[in-house]
């Protein structure tokens, strides 16, 4: 495997729906598997899929596809996939609750513990316990806690991201209509709903 510095923003990008296909072909009871016909499923091309996986050592042997669960495994590993993972949301509105009531997420190891807003109306939503965010030390200092996700407006994301860190958080998925970046070896995934909405927009006005 090479160093994961040196392994590609778009590789590891790949890598989950990768992850997905062969979810899907493991529940159909398919065993093998070529490169091409994963190549078709990405809409990329079977020379991309083979050096995708030369960076994670292979995986296969040329001329003979590949074993779908081990290679299911394999990415499950690199995706960090096989433990589970303690999370919190900041923000308890709408896009918050939302991430919070997707069973999804307890499926693939990554269990919701708390939520936090700084207007807190109901104790809890969809079984997960709502606190002020006053509390978020205290709770940090007492659970172990490894992703940390930002709901909140854009105004309060920083002051938010840069408070969660200082508690020692080190993972943040930011929903936050805001790109976010904080000093130090914090990793950070900006998800920006409406630039993958004006992508669409875009395709749609020129789709001829």
């Amino acid at each position: 495997m090479r160093d994961n510095n040196v392994i590609s923003d778009a590789v590891i990008k790949r890598m989950p729906k990768y992850y997905s296909q062969l979810k899907l072909l493991d529940e159909k009871g398919v065993s093998k598997v070529s490169s091409s016909t994963l190549a078709n499923m990405l809409g990329i091309t079977a020379s991309q899929v083979r050096q995708d996986f030369y960076n994670f050592g292979g995986f296969g042997q040329q001329g003979y596809g590949y074993d779908v669960k081990n290679l299911k495994k394999e990415i499950t590993q690199i995706l960090g996939l096989d433990q589970t993972y303690n999370m919190i949301v900041v923000g308890a509105g709408h896009i918050g609750r939302a991430l919070a009531g997707y069973v999804g997420f307890a499926k693939e190891g990554f269990e919701i513990k708390a939520m936090f807003d700084i207007n807190v109306t109901d104790s809890e939503y969809n079984g997960v316990p709502i606190y002020h965010t006053s509390q978020l030390e205290k709770y940090l200092s007492e659970n172990k806690i490894d992703f940390a996700v930002i709901a909140t407006q854009a105004s309060a994301a920083i002051e938010v991201a840069n408070e969660i860190v200082k508690l020692g958080i080190k993972n943040i998925w930011n929903f936050a209509p805001i790109d976010i970046k904080v000093p130090g070896d914090v990793v950070i995934e900006n998800i920006s709903m409406s630039e993958s909405l004006f992508v669409l927009s875009y395709r749609a006005k020129n789709r001829n």
